[in-house]
């Protein structure tokens, strides 16, 4: 029976700021690292293994990835990193305090930046400080200037697809450290979630969600481990 577990990154240090991260590379604070740690334990806790691991190229979801192996005596574990796992890119918003975004423009119009399926943030200006032109870890790509969750969705969903789902279908057992946003766009997929309600799909950090699939990777089971 296919399995996969999707990981969220520990607390990372603009978490703990309130501040929009998107693509930036920010690291774990010490309660993310925490998070990391207790997750690898419990997933060898309750008996879980894997085959193979995937993240994104982001510091703070490779680093959940490596902690969490570490815990269960497994950093030899196969891992490929893909920058279409990263977290939505926030644009204009990217490094600003959510909520003097609040108090600047009103909540509603930030609620519509954050939480509107297919209306992204205004784009990231081209001599931004966040601007990632020069990184060479994306040569080649297309970096955009903003996303909204149907273009994270759009970058995902296809890498999934062609990497993903095929080790899937032989039996592998897979775990994904990533990001609230791009997790969120496989749950979409992987249970058949509308539009207009998995912009309101929370995905705590540091906790390892189960997906218990069939040979044809329809949904078995979906839950939280730590309430299994």
């Amino acid at each position: 029976m296919p399995t996969l577990v999707l990981l969220r990154h520990g607390q990372s240090q603009w978490n703990l700021e309130n501040r929009f991260t998107g693509w930036w590379d920010v690291d774990l604070t010490p309660a993310g690292e925490a998070e990391a740690r207790a997750a690898g334990r419990l997933l060898a806790e309750k008996g879980f293994d894997f085959d193979r691991c995937f993240t994104s190229f982001q510091r703070r979801a490779i680093r959940t990835l490596h902690l969490a192996l570490e815990e269960m005596n497994r950093l030899w574990l196969p891992e490929t990193k893909d920058w279409r796992l990263n977290e939505r890119h926030y644009g204009g918003l990217t490094g600003l305090n959510k909520q003097e975004m609040i108090d600047k423009v009103g909540e509603a119009q930030v609620k519509i930046w954050r939480r509107s399926f297919d209306i992204p943030p205004p784009e990231l200006a081209d001599d931004s400080p966040y601007a990632l032109v020069g990184d060479r870890r994306y040569d080649g790509i297309a970096i955009p200037s903003t996303e909204s969750l149907k273009d994270t969705i759009a970058r995902v969903l296809p890498y999934y697809e062609a990497e993903i789902a095929p080790a899937l279908r032989t039996g592998e057992r897979l775990l994904i450290a990533a990001h609230g946003n791009s997790l969120r766009a496989l749950e979409k997929h992987l249970s058949n979630i509308d539009d207009d309600e998995i912009v309101g799909l929370e995905i705590p950090t540091g906790q390892p969600i189960v997906y218990e699939l069939s040979d044809d990777l329809a949904v078995r089971d979906r839950y939280y481990l730590s309430e299994s």
